[in-house]
């Protein structure tokens, strides 16, 4: 079965296009979450990177549904303001208890030892030394109260406190005109990030949770804390981070999510 491609819209009722094209897509695959959340991301202008495509045909839907994911990244960055703030919340409607989220069960939760703990800091940047926890307490630190909203539907409101990440990177003589930015973390995660998002004023180092140290099941010690991103684009347990011009992907990135993760 082929998607049907119009030869104009105009007259065409676009929304009911595109329930059809999904539709018939999620009959045709079999979904993971990923999946589901490129689908429901599926566009009119994504959807003519379809056209010819055989639905049946699970590998060429998977090439054009990165394509649109890849068009959606694009499209993202262009109307991403590093100025416009994301909503702030007072303590009163912070959620209680905040809730645990991660690839794996809260009983996995990575334990990172305190005293040994470095940030290693490489790539496009003058100071290469790695940070201890002291060193990054040390730096001038700012409270945020703004809400976590996760790709599965659901969010939450948190109080998160650190070093905020455009101050961190000028004092490191980051390349602010590199294109990403990118984490390695305790639990095996990683993901990459552009630099406006990076240089935006409410993006943190997040070394406290509510005004404590940030708990383990958290992140502990450091979470890069983006108000302006999806959940997935917020890794904990941070070890290690990199400004780069070369793509390197995520996680969940590279088995389909959206890599620009906007919220």
């Amino acid at each position: 079965m082929k998607i049907f491609k119009a030869p104009t819209l105009n007259g065409i009722d676009g929304d009911a296009v595109l329930r059809e094209a999904r539709s018939l897509i999620s009959k045709k695959l079999d979904e993971p979450s990923r999946r589901v959340f490129l689908r429901r991301s599926l566009t009119l202008g994504g959807l003519s990177l379809l056209t010819g495509c055989s639905i049946s045909d699970n590998a060429q839907v998977e090439a054009a549904l990165t394509k649109i994911s890849r068009l959606n990244d694009k499209v993202q960055g262009l109307i991403f303001s590093p100025t416009q703030l994301a909503p702030t919340y007072t303590e009163a409607e912070i959620t209680r208890p905040f809730p645990f989220n991660a690839y794996y069960g809260e009983d996995e939760v990575r334990e990172v030892d305190e005293a040994s703990y470095k940030l290693e800091v490489t790539g496009m940047v003058a100071d290469r030394h790695s940070w201890t926890l002291a060193e990054l307490r040390a730096m001038p630190q700012q409270d945020q109260i703004t809400r976590h909203i996760c790709v599965e539907g659901w969010s939450a409101i948190g109080k998160w406190g650190g070093v905020r990440f455009a101050d961190f990177l000028r004092h490191i003589g980051a390349d602010l005109t590199a294109k990403y930015v990118g984490f390695k973390c305790a639990d095996d995660y990683y993901t990459s990030i552009d630099m406006p998002t990076a240089l935006h004023p409410q993006t943190l180092l997040t070394l406290t949770y509510d005004g404590q140290p940030l708990p383990p099941k958290y992140g502990f010690p450091m979470k890069l804390r983006m108000p302006t991103k999806l959940g997935y684009k917020n890794p904990k347990h941070i070890k290690a981070m990199f400004v780069t011009n070369t793509y390197s992907g995520g996680y969940w990135e590279d088995q389909g999510y959206n890599w620009f993760g906007g919220s």
